[in-house]
């Protein structure tokens, strides 16, 4: 899968995700895209997820007609994040 990490999105995640092609938008020279232009490229770009931390995105894009899936993660935080990377369901490791 082509995983396309926002702005915000912890770098230390991509290796969480080492089965997955990760690019950043920093790393394409997309960090100066609005919202809807980065979903355009991203798209373009054959990504198939965008990961960003963007609370607000949803609110601000039409959603339902994108090709691209997009996870908005509720924290920047590496160390709350990782405690859920590798649970089932998401829930923290007892």
């Amino acid at each position: 899968m082509r995983v396309l990490f926002d702005q915000g999105t912890p770098v230390p995640l991509r290796n969480a995700l080492s089965h997955h092609v990760v690019e950043t938008a920093y790393e394409r020279r997309w960090q100066i895209l609005s919202n809807g232009e980065l979903l355009e490229a991203a798209e373009a770009a054959e990504f198939e997820l965008l990961v960003t931390t963007d609370q607000n995105l949803r609110y601000q894009q039409n959603l339902s007609s994108r090709e691209i899936a997009v996870l908005v993660l509720r924290t920047t935080g590496w160390r709350r994040i990782q405690q859920h990377k590798s649970s089932p369901g998401g829930r923290p490791r007892a």
